[in-house]
């Protein structure tokens, strides 16, 4: 006999009596969604493409991204330069290619920053309760009422200009949504009556942690890395657009962007078609998560 999180009486043998709740899954898998009637082959292909792009971007783009000719530039769209030219005569599909290395790369690594930090304040405020709890999401909740944007641009101006700068400032600006989250998650798991008859059993709190609260409750975190991921493209992007990201010529989807807003009227595609591509991908993130979350 014992006592639970919640103060109700228990009656457990041993561990070995414990069932535990069947883990949820966030998603499921591939050939599930193709053939469940929902509209997500088109945001997987593009995601795919992208991160083949991210990946191998040689093999996609073999040409010189840095390399121009001057006779060709401003060209607009053709079967040679299908997204154009800029205004140094560099292939501008080479160019969005080879940007995405950086961009995608910076937006992973940002996205891990939010997902284990914030999971982890999340984990902790939930489990641990009372003042611990009350003082971490004050925390969270002032940091929830700066924009994300805002706060990542703060955040990069103190460290300074460059790619992996950038996504240690987005990756920050994400952890409250993350820590809010998993929290909710954590609290509402932990009064579950598998996890008191755990404890009555005599499991140790970090066993109960992991095995039972952290398996159930990682679903809607998981669902919403796939809604932040979209979030981080527009955050990083938009920080490369205003200059600190990579310095020129490397490329970066919010670079060319900038580069093309002096030539809006002449040069049309320069702007064009690499906003093109982050609202591709920030849509199938979005669309992606949004199902996920359902089928958690």
């Amino acid at each position: 006999m014992s006592e639970g999180l919640s103060g109700t009486t228990v009656f457990r043998s041993d561990e070995a009596d414990v069932e535990p709740r069947p883990v949820r899954r966030f998603a499921p898998d591939a050939c599930a969604l193709l053939t469940s009637g929902r509209p997500v082959a088109l945001p997987s292909i593009v995601l795919l493409f992208v991160l083949g792009w991210a990946v191998v971007p040689s093999l996609f783009a073999g040409a010189d991204p840095l390399r121009g000719v001057p006779a060709e530039k401003l060209r607009g769209p053709s079967a040679r330069h299908w997204f154009g030219t800029d205004n140094l005569g560099r292939d501008l599909y080479t160019r969005v290619v080879h940007a995405t290395e950086l961009s995608v790369t910076a937006t992973v690594f940002a996205v891990l920053i939010g997902l284990l930090a914030g999971s982890l304040l999340g984990l902790l405020a939930g489990a641990i309760g009372g003042r611990v709890d009350a003082a971490i999401m004050r925390l969270v909740d002032v940091l929830l009422s700066i924009p994300e944007l805002l706060s990542a641009l703060v955040l990069v101006t103190a460290l300074g200009f460059g790619t992996r700068n950038v996504a240690i400032a987005v990756g920050v600006a994400l952890v409250p949504t993350f820590a809010r989250v998993m929290r909710a998650e954590v609290v509402r798991v932990r009064r579950a009556p598998y996890v008191e008859a755990a404890f009555a059993a005599g499991v140790r709190w970090p066993g109960v942690l992991v095995r039972h609260v952290l398996r159930n409750a990682y679903a809607p975190v998981a669902a919403l890395v796939a809604v932040e991921f979209g979030v981080a493209v527009l955050a990083v992007s938009s920080l490369s657009f205003l200059g600190y990201g990579a310095r020129p010529p490397t490329p970066e989807w919010g670079s060319l962007i900038a580069d093309g807003r002096d030539y809006l009227a002449t040069a049309w595609w320069m702007t064009t078609f690499p906003g093109l591509v982050i609202v591709a991908v920030v849509l199938s993130a979005q669309r992606l998560g949004s199902i996920w979350g359902k089928t958690e």
